[in-house]
């Protein structure tokens, strides 16, 4: 009397031991699939947080622009020249402060007595206008027309952008702000 350990035929014992070509396709095939999609997932993750990182870059630039700007413009005795591109102050103490936007250059640079300076960079877009101070009865304000030392608010508007590998899809909104000249 023989006993056999397994019941299926010896042929048979063989090729249960391994996969066949089908097998490994669809399994080659699934795992390709998988690793497709976590590959994608973590190059979408990767620009999210690039993105995310470069917006709070250009708020944190626009934010130091604007309160510079602002301390200027609050402190300064009169605007002595204007174009939607250029400001001119004069200061407390008598000195010339000048903002001036460059396109070519997409600047914003503030230039005193005794340095310049870079306030804002990859700007876009930016435009200086100046108004009187007193509104009308729906708050529409009323521009300087010919004298810019009659100018007691300055409105500023920008936008600034970055690329992120090659193409400019970070962009941080408008930033804009009406200012009043104290003195």
């Amino acid at each position: 009397m023989k006993l056999h350990l397994s019941s299926a035929p010896a042929f048979r014992r063989g090729r249960c031991a391994g996969l066949s070509l089908l097998e490994m396709l669809v399994a080659m095939t699934i795992s390709t699939l998988v690793m497709a999609g976590v590959g994608s997932v973590t190059i979408f993750t990767a620009r999210s947080f690039v993105a995310l990182g470069n917006y709070a870059d250009l708020d944190e630039a626009s934010r130091n622009a604007l309160d510079v700007l602002s301390r200027d413009v609050r402190q300064a005795r009169a605007v002595t020249a204007h174009t939607p591109q250029k400001l001119t102050l004069l200061a407390n103490d008598n000195s010339t402060l000048t903002y001036t936007y460059n396109p070519s250059t997409s600047q914003l640079t503030r230039q005193s007595a005794s340095s310049t300076t870079v306030l804002l960079e990859q700007c876009d877009f930016l435009k200086f206008n100046i108004y009187q101070r007193n509104p009308s009865n729906n708050w529409t304000w009323y521009p300087v027309q010919s004298d810019v030392s009659t100018a007691k608010l300055i409105d500023v508007s920008w936008r600034c952008s970055r690329q992120i590998l090659g193409q400019k899809v970070n962009t941080e909104s408008v930033q804009t702000a009406k200012i009043v000249i104290r003195n």
